[in-house]
């Protein structure tokens, strides 16, 4: 697997991660088991940068990359997680906070479940109101340090918010939903952390799983799946975004690829500075999404201009999250 530069502090990661959310939260009920083979896999393939959080069961997903962990040498996976949310008794989320007092003990509590001493890369997961980014920024390079944290990044802020945190410590990468449905980035945010050498980490490179061409309808999604209450999964949504989809697919079948491959193969011709982490529970996707690297070499420009032609007439449906979402996401300028 090939390797891309997140950032100009030194971290190095796979060009291609593994978001492991999934296999944990929100998309339904996991399999432990196969998500371990999954991880054993990503090692074999070359896919070393997962990504967690604590946010993820909550706390489940740190552990279970702990487990995958377990015996093997550290320096050999990337690992990035995510702090800043409360929680109550029984894990239900109460709020955000990224006070520097908080950030400390949500650190030990991700090193002891992901059973190391330092997280490589350590990120916010929503921007704080009540907590100047500037008092956040100098906490985590307190972590930088003490040796904890190697790398810092945020998640699903706006310019202003990056300019503000990267004057206080050096930001290595900000993490933010980037897909062929999902092009918001571009606008803002792509420009700002390029002109301040910041590396772009894209989640939900498949745009939640519909641009692999494998959902139709609500009906192919469990019941316990967040996906049902975000906008761009509403029935009459999923009906007019279909129409990307048909054009990924019909470009895939051409090019001896999957959807999925030439969605993630688009993401990485988009610049050596953007890192897409595709989520999976199944080993047999993994290694289809490991392959999009490949494809994205053997496309030729042809394909690509008439995939752009495809999105310059395309106007995706609905939302990317439900409201009380949105209202997370810093958008300032």
């Amino acid at each position: 697997m090939q390797t891309r530069k997140l950032g100009q502090q030194g971290l190095e990661v796979s060009a291609l991660g593994l978001g492991c959310m999934g296999m944990s939260f929100a998309y339904g009920p996991g399999d432990d088991a196969e998500s371990l083979r999954v991880l054993d896999r990503a090692l074999e393939l070359g896919v070393t940068f997962w990504d967690t959080a604590e946010l993820y069961g909550p706390f489940k997903n740190e552990e279970l990359l702990g487990a995958a962990l377990n015996g093997r040498r550290r320096e050999d996976v990337i690992i990035a997680t995510k702090f800043g949310w409360i929680f109550g008794p029984n894990g239900e989320q109460l709020g955000l906070d990224s006070s520097p007092a908080h950030i400390k003990k949500a650190l030990e509590g991700s090193l002891r479940r992901l059973r190391t001493d330092y997280v490589d890369l350590y990120y916010q997961h929503r921007l704080d109101p009540k907590t100047p980014i500037e008092e956040t920024a100098g906490a985590l390079a307190d972590l930088v340090k003490e040796g904890k944290v190697r790398y810092i990044g945020l998640s699903e802020v706006g310019p202003a918010t990056i300019r503000r945190a990267h004057a206080v410590h050096p930001l290595s990468a900000i993490q933010t939903e980037y897909s062929l449905w999902e092009r918001s980035v571009e606008a803002q945010v792509l420009p700002t952390v390029r002109e301040l050498g910041i590396g772009f980490v894209a989640y939900s490179p498949m745009g939640r799983g519909f641009l692999t061409g494998k959902i139709n309808s609500l009906a192919d999604l469990d019941e316990s799946d967040i996906r049902r209450s975000h906008p761009r999964f509403a029935q009459d949504n999923i009906s007019h975004n279909l129409g990307l989809v048909e054009a990924v697919k019909r470009i895939a079948s051409s090019n001896k690829a999957t959807p999925a491959q030439v969605a993630l193969a688009w993401l990485l011709r988009k610049g050596v500075d953007i890192v897409p982490i595709p989520g999976t529970r199944h080993v047999h996707y993994l290694e289809e999404n490991a392959g999009a690297v490949a494809v994205g070499l053997t496309l030729s420009e042809p394909v690509w201009s008439e995939l752009d032609t495809a999105l310059s007439t395309f106007e995706t449906a609905g939302d990317r999250n439900a409201a009380a979402a949105m209202k997370l996401v810093d958008q300032a300028a």
